[in-house]
């Protein structure tokens, strides 16, 4: 009797303290929190690695003038780390809205993958235009996106809100909050193979 009423009082605390995550059936499972963690922690490594001790020549170097170099994808990718998240928790402020569910055509695995190949970006930074970010230099935009990153694993790491039941449009089609922290690490894997490619270029700086 003593360990049933230990046991009811233990969860109790819990609820009230905010601890008891996994008592949330609305919740990510472990597998999808799991997933998710590591397309952000590998994406920002393949980030840090892609810019790795690049001289200004580099960073500056452009196929042409309507293409971008190293340095623009840099800024262009950390001031979206910010507003894609911040648009994330605008929409988790919202009610949730699971019959939008059905309008979802991609699977998780679907969008990292289409993401993180397509031949032209996710989205446009015009998508953000009432909220740009800029930056002076590079070692500050790649700062900025640290520490955007670590901040955003720490909430998937503990987060026990409802994101498959937030859905949200997106330019290229509907997807929920859960599948919007997957978009953000594989549009860095998108940034990374735009890079990567810069750098195979024959007319590509030495130094």
């Amino acid at each position: 009797m003593l360990k049933r009423t230990h046991g009811r009082l233990l969860i109790t605390l819990l609820v009230i303290t905010g601890l008891a995550g996994t008592l949330n059936t609305s919740s990510i499972s472990h597998k999808e929190r799991k997933f998710a963690i590591n397309l952000l922690k590998e994406s920002r490594t393949g980030i840090l690695k892609s810019t790795e001790d690049l001289s200004n020549a580099q960073l500056n170097f452009k196929l042409n003038s309507q293409n971008q170099s190293i340095k623009q994808f840099i800024y262009q990718l950390s001031a979206q780390e910010k507003n894609l998240w911040d648009l994330m928790a605008s929409i988790m402020k919202t009610g949730p809205n699971p019959e939008k569910r059905t309008l979802i055509t991609h699977s998780d695995d679907q969008l990292v993958a289409w993401i993180g190949a397509s031949s032209s970006p996710p989205i446009t930074s015009g998508f953000f235009s009432t909220n740009d970010i800029s930056f002076k230099t590079i070692k500050e935009a790649i700062n900025f996106f640290q520490e955007q990153r670590t901040n955003h694993i720490k909430y998937l790491k503990l987060s026990t809100e409802d994101l498959r039941d937030h859905v949200v449009q997106m330019p290229f089609g509907w997807i929920d909050c859960y599948q919007l922290t997957l978009f953000i690490g594989a549009q860095s894997n998108w940034y990374i193979n735009q890079i990567e490619k810069l750098k195979l270029n024959p007319d590509f700086p030495s130094r």
